[in-house]
């Protein structure tokens, strides 16, 4: 049997597609991956459970650590459609994630250097890759469309 490695690109699609499943939501995925397999994977759902912190990053972390038995995720490769936020970024960073990938850039309340960079403020940046662009023109007009309907 032979074992497939899928790419970053591949990830990203896959929550891309996740995404755009999302009803009344921001359309925001979030996946973990670890040792190349699907561990988690998690839409926005503030709306849907009336709860400010229900962001896909929130609820894929706390899903892998149910299912890993460990609310360490060390080896864990988080991928999100969407630069995670401040509450996000702290969560990955508390979670011990080792990979961190995002599609598009949020300039207003991206935490992992377009607003402001949490992973080096507090001296992570050496601690968790971050590799951020990935799909990003998929990821963003994903984003733009939703919200080009909903204004």
């Amino acid at each position: 049997m032979l074992f497939k490695e899928y790419s970053h690109q591949y990830w990203m699609a896959q929550a891309i597609d996740l995404a755009k499943k999302t009803d009344k939501e921001v359309p925001i995925s979030a996946l973990i991956v670890k040792e190349n397999k699907l561990i988690s994977a998690s839409s926005n759902k503030m709306e849907e459970l009336n709860d400010a912190t229900a962001h896909a990053e929130i609820l894929v972390i706390r899903d892998a650590s149910n299912k890993l038995g460990d609310w360490r995720l060390n080896d864990c490769v988080l991928y999100t459609t969407l630069e995670p936020c401040s509450m996000c970024a702290g969560a990955i960073i508390n979670s011990r994630i080792s990979k961190l990938v995002f599609g598009a850039y949020d300039l207003n309340a991206g935490a992992c250097g377009s607003a402001i960079n949490l992973f080096h403020s507090l001296d992570k940046i050496n601690q968790i890759e971050m590799l951020g662009g990935i799909l990003e023109l998929e990821a963003s007009e994903l984003l733009k469309s939703f919200f080009r309907t909903t204004r």
